[in-house]
């Protein structure tokens, strides 16, 4: 089974929530995840952000989810982790 450790993400996203209620969202989409975010860009309306997320399971979907559902929008993503880990079953 393999498993996403790590990733990079581009976001863009309104002014509010500000960068610390959203990376709060954002780690609480997984177990034990951490988050670095970082304000790359900000003009009137948005911030462009950097978000890196790491953890032994990262649920790509669920992120997905969070940052739609405080108004952000997924740009790309810039880097991945996975290790595949052997079935013990």
């Amino acid at each position: 089974m393999d498993f996403v450790k790590r990733i990079v993400l581009d976001v863009l996203k309104p002014h509010q929530p500000n960068a610390l209620e959203f990376s709060r969202a954002i780690a609480r989409a997984g177990n034990d995840c951490f988050v670095r975010l970082t304000v790359l860009e900000m003009d009137e309306n948005t911030q462009t952000l950097q978000i890196e997320v790491e953890g032994s399971a990262v649920d790509f979907e669920k992120i997905q989810s969070t940052i739609s559902d405080m108004g952000g929008s997924l740009h790309s993503i810039d880097e991945v982790e996975v290790q595949n880990e052997p079935d013990t079953g």
